[in-house]
């Protein structure tokens, strides 16, 4: 299966760098470029890529608002990944905010960039490790801090022992295969622990689970435990 790529920016030699990156894979094919947010948002509609890579600041329209546009399409099957520099990524907390698919640095190596592709298109979220702590410093700043007396939230109780602390993981930005081999169990295994608590916590990605640990404190509480060597389940709870 090719996935198929609309690649937006304004700077045209970025925007060819970044397609000929992703034309050297054989499972991609970047089949539209566009140079600001209201042709993105055309070309989105006319071809219905698998995902849409936009940078936040364009003419006409902008990457947050292309993306707004974009994803609030009810017949809508694009992914959408946001690329920004250290001074963009206050604005993320929007794209969040209507569902993008994450955010990348535009200094990242390219094999970061085809991978990203791929986790996107696969319905998966990411946010670049680098920012993450600060996107989220950024993203609290704007929410009122709970009362001192606060109980955790009453969904989270629906989580099992091994879905916290895979949520916690999560916080750190740890991929499913770092998450593995920190739990001592496979990815396979991981990918249901993750669906499950979008599912119990009524998030729509990875990425808003991150962001749902650091707005409710968790993080705070320390690392995630280490899983318990002494027994071994066959089938992790």
């Amino acid at each position: 299966m090719t996935l198929r790529v609309l690649v937006a920016d304004d700077h045209a030699m970025f925007r060819s760098g970044l397609r000929a990156v992703l034309d050297t894979q054989p499972d991609i094919e970047c089949v539209a470029e566009a140079s600001d947010g209201r042709s993105a948002v055309h070309e989105v509609r006319r071809l219905r890529p698998d995902v849409a890579i936009l940078d936040i600041r364009m003419p006409l329209l902008d990457g947050l608002r292309a993306t707004e546009t974009i994803l609030a399409d009810p017949g809508n099957t694009t992914r959408v990944i946001l690329l920004t520099t250290y001074d963009q990524d206050a604005y993320v907390h929007r794209a969040l905010q209507a569902g993008a698919s994450g955010f990348l640095l535009k200094s990242l190596p390219p094999e970061e960039l085809i991978a990203a592709v791929r986790v996107a298109a696969r319905g998966d979220a990411l946010i670049d490790p680098s920012v993450t702590r600060r996107l989220l410093t950024r993203l609290a700043d704007g929410v009122a801090p709970p009362p001192p007396a606060a109980a955790a939230p009453a969904d989270l109780d629906q989580l099992t022992a091994r879905e916290r602390e895979v949520l916690l993981l999560l916080a750190e930005a740890c991929t499913n295969a770092e998450i593995a081999g920190r739990l001592g169990i496979g990815d396979e295994t991981v990918k249901t622990h993750v669906s499950r608590i979008l599912t119990k916590l009524k998030l729509r990605d990875r990425v808003h689970a991150v962001a749902y640990a650091h707005l409710h404190g968790l993080v705070e509480q320390g690392p995630a435990p280490r899983p318990d060597t002494r027994r071994r389940r066959r089938h992790d709870p």
